[in-house]
Parts: structure tokens; C-alpha cells; sequence
């Protein structure tokens, strides 16, 4: 079954992004992240009555993968989905990410492609909070996910090579 839709989800810098961006340039399918739709410029919060029609329009579209939260959406996403992927890696690992992106883009200024304008990468200890304080939560929500699918509709891949071996292996063409 070629792929059309792919949803991914996983925690704070599990490497939904750079997965998304890498499945997206080897599938040839469009790749909307969740933090262009949850932020506005300056890391402003958009409100939900504003990214619910944003995020549904996306998934009425034919083809994509949609990295990211938004979990109020979840059900229906990964019912129109061909396959739901998890990044399931453990907290310590994903606050790692997170002290060496933000030390990256102090070194060089550059902002992330998967977030909107005037959003630069800064130390927040409330996000290493709420990283801390819903690990286990949002685990055990994305394990629910998969778990409900059909067999064969939904992966969990823990670690980086696990996951460029998936993406190596996909095939390039999709429809």
C-alpha cells in the first residue's frame, strides 16, 4: 500500500521534525509541522478555536505527513492516516536534544524551519518542566494511539538509526 498520509507524533525533541523532513524528502510527500499552526511569530500561543480549522484543513488534503501535538485532533488524524509512526525516546536523551539545540542556535543564529518567523531557540525552563512533568503521560498516550490501530497501520521507533533505517526503507514512490 503506497503511503499517502503519515502522522507523527512523539515528545518534546523526539525528532519529529528532522524525521518528518527526511520521510517528506525520500516519499516526495508535503510536510506540515504543528509548531507553524500551535505558534505565532514570538513564540505567541495561537488559540485553539484558531488551529483547529488550520490543522483540519491540512488533514482533509490528499497527501502529507503531519509532525507534531495537538492531540484534540489525534483520533481523526490517525483514522485518515495509511500509518501513525511514534518517536518514542526516553526523556533524558530528548532534554539532551534540546540543551544542544538551543547551544546550536546561540553558536550560529539560526532559526528552525519547522517554526514560524521571530522564534528563536532560548533556554525555558518551564518547557523543561512541562518535558518532565508529561513524559510519562504523553508515552503512554502515544503507546494508546498505536496500540488502537489496525495491525500493520502503526510503528514505534526508539532511537535515531532505528528511524533512519525506517525512512531508508520506505519506498521513494508513494502514489
Amino acid at each position: 500500500m503506497p503511503l499517502r498520509r503519515v502522522m507523527v507524533v512523539g515528545g518534546p525533541c523526539a525528532g519529529k521534525s528532522t524525521f518528518a523532513r527526511a520521510l517528506g524528502a525520500r516519499t516526495g510527500l508535503p510536510v506540515v509541522h504543528m509548531d507553524r499552526i500551535h505558534w505565532q511569530l514570538g513564540w505567541t500561543e495561537r488559540p485553539l478555536a484558531e488551529k483547529l480549522p488550520m490543522i483540519r484543513a491540512e488533514e482533509a488534503k490528499p497527501r502529507w505527513i503531519i509532525e507534531g501535538g495537538l492531540s484534540a485532533t489525534y483520533a481523526e488524524r490517525a483514522a485518515r492516516a495509511d500509518l501513525v509512526v511514534f518517536l518514542d525516546l526516553p526523556v533524558g536523551r530528548r532534554l539532551w536534544r534540546m540543551g544542544r539545540r538551543i547551544a546550536a542556535a546561540r553558536l550560529t543564529g539560526a532559526e528552525r524551519p519547522d517554526v514560524p518567523e521571530d522564534c528563536p531557540e532560548r533556554p525555558d525552563l518551564e518547557f523543561v518542566r512541562y518535558t518532565l512533568r508529561t513524559a510519562g503521560l504523553h508515552r503512554q498516550r502515544h503507546l494508546a494511539l498505536i496500540a488502537g490501530l489496525p495491525a500493520g497501520k502503526g510503528v514505534v521507533l526508539r532511537g535515531d538509526r532505528v528511524s533512519a533505517r525506517f525512512v531508508a526503507n520506505v519506498p521513494r514512490e508513494t502514489v
